[in-house]
């Protein structure tokens, strides 16, 4: 009998491996589910709490004393997520002792970059924590109830506040001081391991627009779900959900974005003996999807993706992903051979652009780019065109945000359409117009508006001549 795979669990500021209870006993039947008391909570309440590197060595060392002898996950909700992170980050470095770890799930998640909360709420926070005892247990009632969407069992409420009212208060205040501010976005960088991140609707700092913006830019495969009604406490608030979905990712892991697919009949053409054995091995090369290395930071690729989702909009799975192919661009130091003589190289360019921005993003909306709507995101990028974005620490002036906004524009457009698939979308079929043995396929014989030669009928007729 082989056995069941484990779920590794790290629980949130203040919670304990009782948290994970409920979780436990529904996944109990397909994954066994191994709780761990992070330094300075629960029963290692003993201990005065540590940065997010060391409680990383203590999961892991639980980890090794388990030995589990298959494929293994790691769960963590609210701080135990960034541990959860550093660990992932260790097994795609080598770790030996983390070698079958095989997935993520982010409850709640705090992110790589230092967790946003208020100042004014932070040092609220920090100083109840060694209040009297009834202030403390008023303050932690408060606690639990705010992070939830909707009331807990009232047997789950009860051991929740007892866990925070044990928590060591060294411990709690070493994470809201220094843990949550640690900003492991470098460290991090992308990692490929599979990861289901789930967010609560009702979460004020951690949501989805902040999964979004600051989590899922980290993680290369991932599914990222929101539970409607929910606020922080995931585990307490929705553990049916979580079961079904950690079983899904267990049968089914999130793969990487798809890629582009040809449509038939453009595929046919580009196979056929209408187009010579150059111009086809390097359509067949544009396909391949570039592995690196790369320029931009996670969040700065982030912010470049969502900008050109707004430039050059596509529709359906399968997507270009021309932030990857411009990101290797500017890695490879090529180009087109001009670009404007007052901007800085094209690397330093898009990272300064970028910064701009997202700065004026949170500046206008407490938000990062990438985590905005649509309206708002197409409102910035106006004021880029017009040069009106306000200027922000390392980014770019106003007058050269307007430049780079053109090139990228022009960038965008070419590395589309370098790609066949971005020849497809635009029924080009001008790839067809001549074979390795040009005298025997000549190319266009019909020139009038309109008219198609009969090779070209079955690609893309729709969206008229684009030869």
């Amino acid at each position: 009998m082989i056995d069941r795979p484990v779920l590794f669990c790290l629980h949130f500021l203040g919670g304990s491996a009782r948290t994970w209870r409920s979780l436990a006993e529904r996944l109990r039947p397909h994954l066994r589910c191994v709780a761990i008391d992070l330094p300075g909570f629960g029963d290692e309440a003993g201990h005065p709490g540590c940065g997010v590197a060391a409680m990383a060595d203590h999961v892991a060392a639980r980890i090794k004393a388990e030995a589990p002898t298959g494929p293994w996950l790691v769960a963590g909700n609210s701080m135990g997520a960034k541990v959860a992170l550093a660990l992932a980050r260790r097994h795609e470095d080598g770790d030996p002792a983390l070698a079958d770890l095989s997935g993520l799930v982010l409850l709640a998640g705090s992110p790589p970059c230092p967790e946003p909360m208020a100042e004014e709420r932070r040092q609220a926070m920090i100083a109840w924590i060694d209040a009297d005892p009834e202030t403390r247990r008023r303050e932690a009632e408060a606690f639990v109830s705010a992070n939830v969407g909707a009331p807990l069992d009232p047997e789950d409420r009860a051991r929740t506040v007892e866990d925070v009212l044990r928590a060591n208060p060294q411990a709690w205040k070493a994470w809201l001081a220094s843990g949550a501010n640690e900003d492991w976005r470098d460290r991090i960088g992308t990692l490929r391991t599979p990861a289901l991140v789930v967010s609560g609707a009702e979460d004020g700092d951690l949501g989805p627009e902040a999964q979004a913006a600051l989590t899922l830019p980290h993680l290369a495969r991932h599914r990222h779900e929101v539970a409607p009604g929910a606020g922080h406490l995931l585990p307490l608030e929705r553990p049916e959900m979580l079961a079904a979905l950690i079983r899904d990712l267990v049968a089914a892991p999130p793969q990487a974005a798809d890629a582009p697919t040809l449509p038939p009949a453009f595929a046919s053409l580009m196979s056929s003996d209408r187009v010579n054995t150059r111009l086809r091995t390097a359509l067949r090369g544009r396909m391949r999807e570039p592995d690196g290395p790369f320029c931009l930071g996670p969040d700065e690729r982030a912010t470049l993706t969502a900008c050109l989702d707004r430039v050059l909009p596509q529709a359906g799975p399968g997507k270009i992903d021309l932030a990857r192919r411009i990101d290797a661009r500017l890695a490879s130091g090529t180009g087109d051979g001009w670009r404007f003589a007052a901007l800085p190289p094209d690397g330093e360019a898009y990272a300064r652009a970028l910064r701009t921005l997202d700065g004026a993003a949170r500046e206008a909306h407490g938000h990062p780019f990438a985590a905005l709507g649509g309206s708002e995101q197409d409102a910035l990028l106006a004021r880029a065109t017009s040069g009106d974005l306000p200027e922000i620490p390392g980014g770019l002036v106003p007058d050269l945000m307007t430049c780079w906004f053109e090139e990228l524009r022009g960038e965008a457009v070419r590395t589309f359409l370098a790609h066949p698939a971005g020849l497809a979308a635009i029924g080009f079929t001008g790839i067809g117009a001549g074979g390795d043995d040009a005298e025997a396929l000549p190319g266009y014989r019909l020139a009038g508006l309109n008219e198609r030669e009969p090779w070209e009928h079955p690609v893309l007729e729709t969206v008229g001549d684009a030869r």
